[in-house]
């Protein structure tokens, strides 16, 4: 008897001091509690259905009602709606549309996060349940994916806004295709007080699961013109009768591809690219007037204001020597400088994205010459730009951006929300001990 009530004694005294399970549940877990400074956890949250079902319905929402560049109304009218249900503070308008939110104490250090909002002025090809319902405009270049990243990061931040050492700045930004939103959102205060500013871009130029960026130059500056040259018409069969300004553009068109490959250094990339030809309605009949346009990059101010001169001797000399007069014009919008990323801010972003992904799933890139309106900030404040890839074959997700079949990989959503939240968040504590003197930028061109 003695025995067995020492025996029941024991087994009473283990059960009281052994901890509960259940208990144990109640309290987070090391990984719970550091989650806002953990990339790893930031990824795990984004992927739950909370995050990225609400991502995956705004990304959709928004697909079916495109907008064009400083008319993104209804965009802006849904992310202000969204940002009221998770009582984020922003300011409204700035350029037209734009928006910035703030989540945090509202007290240094700042730290931003982009998304552009804009779509593209052309018809989509790819038939699905949430296709384009605005006839002649389509996201074919992932804006949208890039609205409901930002506001997927601003979700989970505001859910532990308390715990933020600083504020994070969520901009949304109109007409970035060729609009130069950035420098108006940017001229308008949209970075006021801000030490550094990261944009992310969905790609499928990389895997799903995987990023991409580099230190230094990283996109091209741009620039846009268009010529009218004029000649005289007449009949197709009776040449010698009228001046031909068709033959006069293509001799252009030959002409400027001679400013790379003769005039530029191999080892200096630069671009001209006539994408626009425009003249004559008939098989018979010589035109008046023929117009021709298209884009010009290069990696320095200095070598993309030579292009642009020589874009306009070459034009209306070459329509002079076959008889015509040419006008030429640079688009009224801004020249897109080189969008550069700061070094000190590279080393924060390799460190977050290989904690989060793994070491073999952050890419260094090559320059590339595209070219991007968050140059415009990085131009005033430290700056970084990357790519979130979403390559997948076996779904068929392959197109590239600005074509009709251009898909978003849904999947990529958590990746990039998870890397703008956890880019802010890492980054804000060590702006705390000398804000001033975080980080020293490399000197590039300035347009």
């Amino acid at each position: 008897m003695d025995i067995c009530f020492r025996l029941v004694s024991l087994i009473l005294i283990l059960c009281i001091l052994a901890p509960s399970p259940i208990y144990s549940k109640l309290l987070p877990t090391q990984e719970e509690a550091a989650l806002v400074t953990n990339p790893a956890g930031f990824l795990n949250l984004a992927r739950s259905p909370e995050v990225s079902d609400y991502m995956v319905r705004i990304r959709r929402r928004l697909h079916e009602y495109p907008e064009l560049g400083f008319e993104e109304f209804e965009t802006s009218k849904l992310i202000r709606a969204e940002l009221d249900k998770m009582g984020i503070r922003y300011k409204y308008p700035l350029a037209v549309t734009g928006i910035v939110g703030y989540i945090g104490t509202g007290k240094p250090p700042f730290v931003a996060l982009r998304a552009d909002m804009d779509a593209l002025a052309m018809e989509e090809d790819v038939e699905w349940e949430h296709k384009s319902k605005v006839p002649g405009k389509m996201h074919a270049c992932g804006h949208d994916a890039h609205v409901a990243m930002l506001l997927g990061a601003a979700k989970m931040l505001q859910d532990r806004q308390d715990e933020l050492q600083g504020t994070v700045v969520l901009v949304f930004q109109p007409a970035e295709e060729g609009g130069g939103g950035a420098k108006m959102m940017a001229e308008e205060g949209a970075l006021e007080n801000v030490t550094a500013i990261f944009g992310a871009h969905v790609t499928t130029r990389y895997p799903i699961g995987f990023v991409a960026s580099r230190a230094g130059p990283i996109l091209a500056a741009s620039g846009f013109f268009e010529a009218v040259i004029s000649g005289k018409g007449g009949h197709a069969a009776i040449p010698q009768d009228a001046v031909d300004p068709i033959v006069a553009a293509s001799s252009v068109i030959v002409s400027l591809q001679h400013l790379v490959s003769r005039e530029t250094d191999p080892l200096d990339s630069q671009v001209i690219s006539v994408a626009k030809f425009e003249g004559g309605g008939a098989f018979n009949v010589i035109p008046n007037s023929v117009t021709i346009g298209g884009t010009f990059r290069a990696f320095s101010t200095e070598n993309l204001y030579r292009l642009r001169q020589r874009i306009e001797e070459v034009i209306t000399s070459q329509a002079s020597v076959q008889r015509c007069n040419a006008s030429v014009s640079f688009d009224d919008k801004p020249f897109y400088p080189v969008t550069e990323n700061d070094r000190n801010l590279h080393k924060y972003f390799l460190n977050v994205a290989e904690e989060m992904l793994g070491a073999t799933k952050v890419l260094e890139m090559k320059p590339s010459m595209g070219s991007e309106d968050f140059s415009f900030y990085s131009e005033l404040i430290p700056g970084y730009f990357y790519f979130v890839g979403m390559k997948d074959e076996a779904v068929g997700i392959s197109e590239m951006g600005h074509s009709p079949n251009y898909r978003v990989n849904e999947d990529s959503l958590s990746y990039g929300a998870a890397l703008q939240a956890s880019l802010a968040t890492s980054i804000i504590p060590q702006l705390h001990p000398h804000e001033d003197d975080a980080m020293e930028r490399a000197p590039h061109d300035e347009l």
